[in-house]
């Protein structure tokens, strides 16, 4: 066996490992629910919301801003301790994935399982929602280059033949998604997100990135103003496909807008926040779920 293969089965073994602690931890906490609210209907007001979660970094990231931490600051931790009444939320995220890892055979495996399993849910044996985040490691990171052309006279960047494609196969996994849903999890409402307006100034942990700015400057576009405005039209041009499910009933989603929530201070790399930036994506969901389950969160 070669070595990066071991080292492949290891990653793994220890995101399993993990995914695997979750679920303990989710299935403890609803046992305590269990018995906190015996005889009470699952929806009553004031039972909290139980939800499951499947994305990517923005669902489960392991820093604080550029550096290492105990625990985690993502957009799921942060929503667990959110609302009048804290929702209780099984997080099967793992940072990294694009949106087709997600839906990966194995990915749909792991959702199945998650899925079927009674003790991950209450009366209804089912959760209350899904939250999805996905699409932006699919445009992000080396392969960015493909969708940018070389700077010159007529050339504002993006090229946008090139660009529909990767966000016709994000709309692909969102619609293999809802068609999964339809058979595993009869309707329930899945609520995703748009991301924000990052600065692609090279500024990256030790550990992963720069996703941005080395495809920009291969592409002639080292000005981080000129950059900052190309990743912006991608952006917008994801935030309007999102749209267009969400208009859509039968797709029973809800586009959750984070686009313009955050600051330049707010972020502490080119893709992802400070946890009080995650903090405040975390109190758009919020707000969304309050709207859709009065008096649950």
């Amino acid at each position: 066996m070669t070595e990066s293969l071991m080292l492949r089965r290891q990653l793994r073994q220890s995101i399993d490992d993990e995914i695997a602690q979750r679920t303990a931890d989710h299935q403890a906490r609803m046992a305590r629910l269990a018995v906190g609210r015996a005889g009470l209907a699952a929806t009553a007001p004031g039972s909290p919301l139980v939800m499951l979660a499947h994305g990517d970094s923005w669902f489960d990231y392991p820093l604080d801003g550029n550096g290492p931490t105990f625990g985690t600051t993502d957009v799921i931790h942060q929503l667990g301790s959110m609302g009048a009444v804290n929702p209780i939320i099984l997080n099967i995220s793992h940072h990294g994935d694009a949106s087709t890892d997600e839906m990966s055979l194995p990915k749909q495996q792991r959702l199945i399982q998650a899925l079927q399993d009674p003790k991950n849910w209450g009366p209804s044996h089912k959760p209350d929602a899904i939250l999805i985040s996905c699409g932006g490691n699919d445009m992000a990171g080396d392969q960015f280059c493909i969708f940018l052309d070389q700077a010159g006279p007529g050339s504002d960047g993006l090229d946008a033949a090139r660009f529909s494609g990767v966000l016709g196969m994000v709309k692909a996994s969102f619609l293999d998604l809802f068609d999964f849903r339809d058979r595993h999890a009869t309707d329930v409402p899945i609520f995703a997100h748009c991301y924000d307006f990052p600065i692609p100034n090279g500024v990256h942990p030790i550990c992963a990135g720069p996703w941005l700015q080395p495809s920009l400057t291969f592409a002639g576009w080292t000005d981080v103003s000129q950059g900052t405005d190309i990743v912006r039209r991608a952006l917008l041009g994801f935030k309007a496909m999102l749209a267009g499910l969400a208009a859509d009933a039968q797709n029973q989603f809800t586009l959750v807008d984070t686009q313009g929530t955050l600051a330049a201070s707010d972020w502490a790399n080119e893709l992802h926040p400070f946890p009080t930036g995650f903090q405040d994506i975390a109190g758009k969901f919020v707000t969304a779920l309050r709207a859709a389950f009065p008096n649950r969160i």
